[in-house]
């Protein structure tokens, strides 16, 4: 099952266990139950420290169950965790064995501290980026509190069971048989969620907080950048964000941030994080902006409030918060986003195995979703606004050699059609000659382009631009002196990681500059 290296580079990893620990798994006769064995006996022939056995009795198969002998640790995995999810076995195998788990000593507490029976299922497929964070969290959680257990289900593997629960999007995690929440979540975002006091508390601790000379809105490539390059002019510095990596997390492969041939996102918000943490910066995250009060006076402070009715105080502030996939805003999308409207083909793609579905958008991310989608799913259209593709020649030439894609340019999106429960077909307008028609298919994903997060600044009296982004000059700074922004956020073209952190380091200067001149 593993080939030579991984087993090498597991056995590595292996030596940290300290503590004996017993595989349980649940096996049928069927060819998965032979794979997993087969994955379960290359990991215990790497160490003394795990047997492995196979009366398990979960309503499952296959599936495992990862304990310590005579203890029922609450972790399970349904299905055969390799892909993104091989790092999520290794870690529930290092941290049964007792190797810590990395969270801090408050979290830790929070966890241990919350009661009642806490049941939870993730729904994963193998390529979504963001299910490990979602499943290592839970994982995190059972291991420290009996009364918490997870099972990680693999969605594709399972997918009579994701259809009766009508399941089209994943990470979809289920607590005590009841939906609990859907996408990427941090362990600190899933406690405050289930601990209703953690919002309260932590708005208490920032509101106690003395003003910053320069405060960070924004953890993604920017507002990351903005903070190192703040923090090394030792001034006090501060980065509250709604999540830290911002929509670096949701990118698949990043292939042309210079001097690193490759990544993924997660693993490149987390290489930003860590920077960040090495530097005399308060790190606030879960934090949502929802307005911004302009000091008065050349001396006053900006004051920046939040969601959770906490207030923070800045000399200068830089405002970072980036841009999301932008929406057809069409009827229908809202009532049935994760019910068939996706916006990520890497993690939901495999859902919809043997299906129908349309792709909007014809610049690279619409071109390069549907050829990935293409060898999933049983036929893909392509609907484009404009008469023609706007995505590069290479990527158009490899989608038109495909034979269960079909495209469609010219094409107004109008209406997405359900049935109530999900999606069944997509209305569109041919602009050529103002024909309504209708495509049936399962599924819709989304791909035309970003729209910058800057609702929340309308009242603010920053100038925007006619598209909703934040007009800066050539030192980052915006109409209001003292306030800065850099990145996805601003009217700087070409919206890429590259060019954010650049311009994240203009802003954190442009800033120190503003300080020392007044």
């Amino acid at each position: 099952m593993l080939d030579a290296n991984l087993k090498t580079q597991l056995k590595a990893y292996l030596e940290k266990v300290s503590q004996p620990l017993e595989i349980v798994a649940t096996l049928n006769d069927g060819d998965k139950s032979r794979e997993l064995k087969g994955l379960l006996e290359d990991v215990t022939s790497l160490t003394d420290k795990i047997t492995l056995r196979t009366d398990g009795q979960d309503g499952r198969a296959p599936s495992f169950a990862i304990n310590r002998p005579g203890e029922d640790t609450g972790i399970v995995f349904a299905g055969i965790p390799m892909g993104h999810e091989f790092t999520s076995l290794v870690l529930a195998l290092l941290q049964v064995g007792g190797h810590p788990p990395k969270a801090s000593e408050e979290v830790v507490g929070q966890i241990r501290a919350l009661e009642g029976e806490l049941r939870f299922e993730t729904y994963y497929s193998l390529s979504c980026q963001n299910c490990p964070d979602v499943v290592q969290s839970l994982n995190v959680m059972a291991l420290l509190n009996p009364n918490i257990h997870h099972v990680a289900i693999d969605g594709a593997l399972f997918q009579e069971e994701v259809e009766a629960r009508e399941i089209m999007s994943v990470p979809s995690v289920y607590l005590n048989g009841q939906p609990f929440d859907q996408g990427r979540m941090t362990l600190e975002q899933i406690l405050a969620k289930v601990d209703t006091n953690a919002s309260a508390r932590d708005a208490e601790k920032l509101n106690a907080m003395s003003a910053f000379d320069v405060l960070v809105v924004g953890g993604g490539p920017a507002g990351a950048s903005s903070a190192i390059y703040a923090a090394r002019k030792g001034i006090r510095t501060g980065v509250v964000a709604e999540r830290f990596g911002g929509q670096v997390l949701d990118t698949m492969s990043i292939e042309n941030f210079i001097s690193v041939p490759h990544t993924e996102g997660p693993k490149l918000a987390a290489a930003l994080e860590e920077h960040v943490k090495e530097y005399d910066v308060d790190i606030m995250n879960l934090q949502r902006a929802v307005k911004l009060v302009p000091a008065k006076g050349e001396n006053g402070l900006h004051e920046v409030e939040f969601e959770s009715g906490a207030r923070l105080k800045s000399k200068t502030v830089v405002l970072a918060t980036g841009a999301r996939w932008r929406e057809m805003n069409v009827p229908g999308e809202q009532e049935y986003r994760n019910k068939g409207v996706a916006y990520c083909p890497h993690c939901d793609g495999p859902l919809y195995k043997g299906k129908r579905v349309a792709v909007i958008g014809g610049g690279n991310s619409g071109v390069e979703a549907a050829i990935d989608l293409a060898g999933v799913v049983a036929h893909v259209t392509l609907v484009e606004f404009m008469t023609e593709l706007r995505a590069d020649a290479v990527l158009q030439k490899k989608l038109r050699s495909l034979p269960n894609v079909d495209i469609i340019t010219h094409a107004q999106s109008t209406e997405v059609n359900g049935d109530g429960n999900k999606v069944n077909g997509l209305t569109y307008k041919d602009r050529d000659t103002d024909e309504i028609k209708r495509l049936d298919l399962e599924g819709i994903f989304v791909q035309i382009g970003l729209v910058p997060n800057t609702e929340w600044l309308r009242e603010s009296g920053l100038e925007l631009s006619g598209r909703g982004e934040i007009v800066t000059d050539a030192h980052g700074m915006t109409s209001i002196p003292g306030v800065f922004a850099a990145g996805d956020v601003t009217t700087v073209p070409y919206k890429q990681i590259v060019i954010a952190v650049g311009e994240g380091a203009r802003a954190a200067l442009g800033a120190f500059d503003y300080l020392i001149r007044h």
